[in-house]
C-alpha cells in the first residue's frame, strides 16, 4: 500500500507540523497543481463540438478555488443566491454562471433575473413563478431522464425516487405553461447522481437525454450534468474514473445527435467532486487513545461538524497517519477513529486496520476537497476550520482563516 501523500508530494516538501502549528487543527489543505489538473481535464472532455464544463461550486466554494476554475476556462453552476453572489465576487460574468436551483422563492429568482443569469426550472410551479416574474424571456428546464446513479440513495438525483427535475411525461405541460408566458426554452439540463466510477451510468443517461432533447426545437445548449467519481479507496489501488473513455464514447453519441438534430447546440457538463475532491486533505490531531472492551478508539478533533460525509452517507475516506512529520507505515491494528462531537455517530472510520496510532499524532483524511468545508457547521459550538493552499511554486498560504467565537456570537441580536 503506497502513501498518497508521498506519491503525490501533496505538501511539496513543506513541514506538515509547521503548517498545523501555524494554522491549527482541524485544517483543510489543498494542492493547487491537483486542482488545476482536474479542472483542465473536465474543460477538455469534448473537443469536436462547442462544449463548456461548469464547475458545480457546491462541492467547494472557497473563492480561491473558484478563481482557479475561472483561470482554467471552466464556468460555474450556482444553486443559491449566495453562490451567485460569490461567483460574481470571484470574477465570473453572468453569462458564465448557470443557476440550477431547487424550490426557490420569488426573491431568490428575481435576484438571478436582475443579474441576467440563466435559470434552470425544475417543476411546473417554478415555470409559473418564473413566467410571472420575467415573461417573454429565455429559460432552461431541468429534465429527469428516468435513470439515476450514485454511491448512496441520498445522492441519486434522477429516476422515480427523487425530488429533482421535471418528469418526461410532464414535458408537454411544461412547454404549454412556458408558452403561456411567452418563454423560450433555450436549454435543458439533467443530473443523474454522484460518484459513479465507470462512465457507463453517465453514458446511459446521455442516451436517454439525447432522445428527450429531440422533443425540443432549436435548443441553444444541452447540459448533461456531472457526478464523475474519484477513487476514495486509492490506498488499495482503486482504479480512477476513465475520463478518456468517457470522452470517446460521449463524442460518438454527439456525432449521431448532431447529424439528426439539424443544428449543433453548446454541450455542457456539471462536474463538482471530480474537480476538487483529490485536491484537498483534512488534517486533525489525535487527542486521546483508549480501549473500550476489545475496541481501540482514537479520539481526534475532526468531528462530524468538520467532515459530514461519513455520517451522512456512510462514506469511506482513506486516512493516513503522520507522526513527527512522517507518514506512519508498518504494523497495523484495528482502530475506530472518532471526532469530538457529542454524538455516537461521530465516527470517521470503524474497526479499520490502521498503522499504530498514538496520542499527538496527526490524521490526514484524504479526498476531502469536495463536500468537506462546504458542509461544515458550528454544531456543539465548534469552530469551522481554516483552509490553506499549497501553491504550485511550493509555497503555502492561508485562503480562509479559522472561524472565531466572535464570528458566531455576532449573529445574535
Amino acid at each position: 500500500m503506497n502513501s498518497f501523500i508521498e506519491k503525490r508530494d501533496f505538501f511539496k516538501g513543506n513541514d506538515i507540523e509547521k503548517i498545523v502549528k501555524e494554522f491549527g487543527t482541524p485544517l483543510y489543505v489543498y494542492n493547487e497543481d491537483i486542482l488545476r489538473k482536474r479542472m483542465s481535464e473536465v474543460a477538455g472532455i469534448i473537443t469536436k463540438y462547442p462544449y463548456k464544463a461548469n464547475y458545480s461550486m457546491k462541492a467547494n466554494s472557497n473563492i480561491e478555488i473558484l478563481k482557479i476554475a475561472r483561470e482554467e476556462n471552466v464556468n460555474c453552476d450556482a444553486m443559491s443566491e449566495g453562490e451567485i453572489r460569490l461567483l460574481l465576487k470571484a470574477g465570473f460574468t453572468p453569462d458564465q454562471i448557470f443557476f440550477v436551483p431547487n424550490n426557490i422563492d420569488a426573491n431568490e429568482m428575481q435576484y438571478a433575473i436582475d443579474n441576467g443569469i440563466m435559470i434552470s426550472l425544475d417543476s411546473i410551479d417554478q415555470i409559473n413563478l418564473y413566467g410571472s416574474l420575467n415573461p417573454g424571456s429565455k429559460c432552461a428546464l431541468r429534465i429527469n431522464p428516468g435513470v439515476g446513479a450514485g454511491h448512496h440513495e441520498k445522492v441519486v438525483t434522477a429516476g422515480k425516487n427523487t425530488k429533482f427535475a421535471i418528469a418526461e411525461e410532464d414535458i408537454d405541460e411544461a412547454k404549454r405553461v412556458a408558452d403561456s408566458y411567452g418563454l423560450k426554452i433555450c436549454g435543458i439540463n439533467q443530473h443523474v447522481g454522484s460518484l459513479y466510477m465507470t462512465p457507463d451510468p453517465f453514458l446511459n443517461a446521455i442516451d436517454q437525454f439525447l432522445r428527450i432533447a429531440r422533443k425540443f426545437k432549436d435548443l441553444e445548449f444541452i447540459d448533461f450534468g456531472g457526478g464523475f467519481g474519484i477513487p476514495y479507496h486509492k490506498l488499495e489501488d482503486e482504479e480512477p474514473f476513465d475520463i478518456f473513455r468517457l470522452s470517446i464514447e460521449w463524442t460518438k453519441r454527439l456525432d449521431e445527435f448532431v447529424k439528426s438534430y439539424g443544428s449543433t447546440p453548446l454541450f455542457k457538463s456539471e462536474p463538482g467532486r471530480y474537480c476538487v475532491a483529490e485536491g484537498g486533505v483534512l488534517l486533525g490531531r489525535v487527542n486521546a487513545v483508549k480501549y473500550n472492551g476489545d475496541h481501540k478508539y482514537v479520539g481526534t478533533d475532526v468531528g462530524m461538524n468538520v467532515l459530514m460525509r461519513p455520517v451522512l452517507y456512510d462514506s469511506w475516506h482513506d486516512i493516513e497517519i503522520i507522526s513527527d512529520g512522517k507518514v506512519v507505515k508498518g504494523m497495523k491494528e484495528e482502530a475506530t477513529i472518532t471526532g469530538n462531537i457529542c454524538e455516537s455517530g461521530d465516527v470517521l472510520c470503524k474497526d479499520r486496520p490502521m498503522p499504530m496510532i498514538k496520542d499527538n499524532d496527526l490524521i490526514c483524511v484524504l479526498d476531502a476537497g469536495a463536500y468537506g468545508y462546504s458542509m461544515c457547521s458550528s454544531y456543539n459550538m465548534r469552530l469551522r476550520p481554516a483552509e490553506v493552499m499549497i501553491c504550485s511554486d511550493g509555497s503555502y498560504r492561508l485562503i480562509r482563516r479559522r472561524e472565531t467565537f466572535d464570528d458566531i456570537f455576532n449573529t445574535f441580536v
